[in-house]
């Protein structure tokens, strides 16, 4: 095909001359004109050859985790060799893409229209839960591969201190902060249970923050991810696979248990990749085959605001913002998704290479992603969105790699999609 009937985002000439649409997947057409005269024109793909930055957002209903599911799906079509070297990880607060598994019935006809089948991803779609709260997720007919375990050895006190909002001096965090390094210098692993017993025996703590961090524990212990001998990061970034980290049924402070597992979750992976990196480079440097594999990770991020706000903190923000400005050269990618690009961390959207904007209207958001274009994109953001065909589906794509902005109408899903706007039937 030749390369002028075709656009690969994420890619510049150069390597559009090299590659082609090789290692990419089909995400959508471009549009062409406006009102009566728009049509569709050539296919729009997404490049997974390299590592990316990438920002999809708009307003609700608008199509933003449609679209995160048709990269996704597209990873999971790339030819088998080279999905392998892959893995994604999803983060997922509302629940809805353990529905890959299944097959898209619903819209045949208009896939038939994109020569397009529906297929459901049911070996390929792994759905990690919280283990104490497996039966909450059965009962609500969630389709359940792994239980997400971790050992408190796996995170520092200041994680704590600052998940439960402890002032950094007060006795209670100083007590706490004794106790917990008390266990980690017995460099055994160890669970709620042992932290419960040593603060009942501890003789140099006041009953008063005795009871309160008792109750803190408690809290802790509801969240039912916690425990003695925790997971490894490489039984959830799976080669070749999407590992969906389905936190939908945490009821008890969800968002600091949600930014507990994604701040170990993206430190580890951070931290395997970089020593990765090293080993492959040796490796050729040597001549020699590799005899473990972790492989290139993406990381995506639903309702990334509350894991990487651009105000206060969180303990998901420091390694998030890591793989951000420094991710590529190890090999992760990063995927956030968002109604409110406002309020996602500036530090990522300097870094943000690929923007998928289905319609904004808010001012503070069109400012947003107006700071991070490029002076390649002529026309005004609200310019660009008002000739969009008002219907989900349509969206801008802002490529900083081949410096240009698309209009483009996303495909179909293949797989189901959970995520749409709840109806009466």
């Amino acid at each position: 095909m030749p390369i002028s009937s075709f656009v690969v985002v994420g890619r510049n000439r150069k390597e559009v001359k090299e590659l082609g649409y090789k290692n990419s997947g089909l995400i959508g057409k471009q549009i062409v004109g406006t009102g009566e005269d728009m049509h569709l024109t050539i296919p729009i793909y997404f490049d997974f050859s390299k590592p990316h930055v990438v920002l999809i957002c708009g307003k609700r209903g608008t199509g933003k985790s449609y679209a995160a599911g048709i990269i996704l799906e597209e990873f999971l079509l790339l030819e088998e060799n080279f999905r392998k070297k892959l893995s994604f990880i999803v983060f997922d607060p509302i629940g809805i893409y353990w529905s890959m598994k299944f097959p898209n019935k619903e819209q045949e006809n208009l896939l038939k229209e994109w020569k397009l089948e529906a297929k459901g991803f049911e070996d390929k779609i792994q759905v990690f839960v919280p283990s104490g709260l497996k039966e909450e997720y059965k009962k609500a007919k969630i389709p359940i591969d792994k239980e997400i375990k971790i050992s408190l050895n796996q995170f520092s006190p200041e994680d704590w201190i600052f998940s439960f909002n402890l002032k950094r001096f007060s006795k209670e965090a100083i007590n706490f902060e004794r106790i917990y390094n008390s266990l980690l210098l017995k460099e055994i692993p160890f669970d709620l249970n042992d932290l419960k017993n040593e603060i009942l025996k501890d003789k140099e703590i006041d009953e008063i923050s005795r009871k309160f961090l008792l109750s803190l524990i408690e809290t802790a212990k509801s969240w039912g991810v916690f425990s003695k001998e925790g997971i490894s990061i490489k039984e959830i970034a799976t080669p070749g696979k999407i590992s969906v980290i389905d936190f939908s049924r945490i009821k008890k402070s969800p968002w600091i248990v949600r930014n507990l597992i994604a701040s170990w979750i993206s430190k580890n992976v951070y931290l395997e990749r970089v020593l990765f990196r090293k080993e492959e480079e040796i490796a050729k440097i040597e001549g020699k085959k590799l005899e473990s594999y972790f492989p290139l990770t993406w990381l995506v991020l639903e309702e990334a605001h509350n894991f990487c706000p651009s105000e206060g903190y969180t303990l998901s923000l420091d390694p998030i913002l890591t793989i951000a400005k420094q991710g590529r050269e190890p090999g992760i990618g990063l995927i956030t998704i968002t109604q409110m690009p406002n309020k996602i961390h500036s530090e990522i959207l300097s870094q943000t290479d690929i923007i998928i904007s289905f319609r904004l209207t808010n001012k503070q958001d069109i400012q947003a992603l107006n700071s991070i274009m490029q002076i390649y994109v002529k026309k005004t953001l609200e310019q660009s969105f008002n000739e969009l065909p008002k219907e989900p589906g349509a969206a801008l794509i802002l490529d900083d790699n081949l410096e240009k902005i698309f209009k483009v109408k996303i495909r179909p899903r293949i797989s189901w999609h959970a995520g749409g706007t709840a109806t009466l039937i």
